[in-house]
């Protein structure tokens, strides 16, 4: 039985024992392996460099996973480019007025993976903008990689501006080191920021007629001019009032171009006579396209309409009053009369007494030729041959053996006197 006893407690020390040992060679074998491939690796390095010193380049197996290698470091690639973006920016409420200034403020982050170093950020205002104050240039000596930045500058709205979205550009350069290596890289980012012209579309007050009849078609005139540089479009005018009756109540006039001026017509008729209330609406989009809309309310004296006589009123055309001819109209026809009728008759009698002149020179004439001694005659004293003997006056002969009478004793109006009466007188 002690014998039983003793052998049944040496059994768990040995098994314990093999168990230790067991475990001390599982333990030796793994360095010694690790031991043996080192000293070969060494060997293979060392075959490597003295076959380079000899100008050539032998690939080697790695003892360790049985990759082949050229003795170069090939197995390192660089990262991506790491890229400087802007996340946000501001420029205050609504659009920036032509002339007016504002303070641009901008959010920028580096979205790669390797940080930045070395910036310069540079803002660019373009036609559009300036830099109201300070320099529109900044640097950033480091960025590391998902971090953000915040930037401001006061800037002004130039005043050659156009409307709308203008452009501003923000220009980042930097370096960045990935690998073991130092590389730059740049980018331009741009951002808009609206501009705004002034509304400068002036109307004037309306111009109402002085008399404004119920019943009567008045027609109420505004003159209107576009001061401002940009253009307005959709402009519409209408008349608004229950005391009113337009045939028209809205009507569009289109656009109107940087200083052009018009006039705006609204033609309406009042109902009835006392104090009417009208309201005359302009609507319009100016240069941004924002709608716009100017109300002139008007308050009109409106009188009866005058009295219209039925007689004068014929199939509905009313008769034009007939007036009479002014009295000096009638006092100068008269003298005209007067004039033409005394003209007539010292005509006629002029040429009465020509008549007469020419009547009384054919009657002496007559008396004459037939002898009639106190009204003086010619008389036929005898042939040629006859008064030749005789040597008295008479008639002379012709070559055809007529005769011709010896004109004596004429008229004083009919022919000159003869030479022996101007010696006798």
């Amino acid at each position: 039985m002690p014998n039983i006893r003793h052998r049944k407690a040496i059994a768990p020390l040995c098994a314990l024992l093999a168990l230790l040992l067991m475990m001390v060679v599982c333990l030796a074998a793994p360095a010694a392996a690790f031991a043996e491939a080192g000293s070969d690796a060494s060997e293979r390095a060392g075959a490597a460099i003295l076959d380079s010193a000899i100008g050539t380049v032998v690939p080697v197996v790695d003892g360790i996973d049985g990759s082949v290698s050229d003795g170069s470091d090939s197995d390192s690639i660089a990262g991506p480019v790491p890229n400087v973006i802007i996340t946000n920016f501001s420029y205050g409420d609504g659009s920036v007025p032509v002339g007016g200034s504002f303070t641009l403020g901008f959010t920028f982050q580096n979205m790669g993976q390797v940080a930045v170093s070395n910036m310069v950020v540079t803002v660019d205002g373009g036609e559009s903008f300036a830099i109201a104050g300070g320099t529109n240039t900044f640097y950033v000596d480091s960025l590391w990689a998902g971090y953000t930045m915040t930037q401001s500058l006061p800037m002004q709205a130039v005043s050659s501006a156009q409307s709308g979205a203008q452009p501003i550009t923000v220009s980042f350069r930097y370096e960045y080191v990935d690998a073991g290596m130092r590389s730059s890289n740049s980018s331009d980012i741009k951002i808009s920021v609206p501009v705004s012209q002034p509304d400068r579309f002036q109307i004037n007050d309306p111009v109402v007629p002085d008399v404004v009849n119920a019943g009567e078609e008045t027609t109420v005139t505004m003159e209107y001019v576009n001061k401002g540089k940009g253009d307005i479009s959709n402009v519409e005018a209408a008349i608004e009032g229950d005391g009113v009756d337009a045939a028209v109540r809205t009507q569009y006039l289109g656009n109107v171009a940087s200083g052009a001026t018009g006039q705006i017509g609204f033609a309406f008729t009042p109902l009835a006579a006392g104090s009417t209330e009208v309201k005359l609406r302009v609507s319009y989009e100016d240069s941004d396209g924002q709608s716009q809309t100017k109300e002139f309310p008007l308050t009109l004296d409106v009188q009866e309409s005058m009295p219209i006589d039925d007689g004068m009123i014929d199939d509905g055309v009313i008769d034009e009053p007939q007036q009479g001819v002014a009295w000096w109209v009638w006092a100068i026809a008269a003298v005209a009369v007067a004039a033409a009728v005394v003209l007539v008759v010292v005509l006629v009698r002029r040429r009465k007494r020509k008549a007469g002149k020419h009547a009384d020179i054919d009657e002496e004439w007559d008396d004459w030729a037939s002898g009639d001694a106190s009204a003086g005659s010619a008389v036929p004293v005898g042939t040629v041959g006859a008064a030749g003997a005789a040597g008295e006056p008479g008639a002379s002969g012709n070559a055809d053996g007529t005769t011709t009478q010896v004109l004596a004793d004429l008229p004083s109006e009919v022919a000159p006197p003869s030479a022996g009466e101007s010696d006798r007188s």
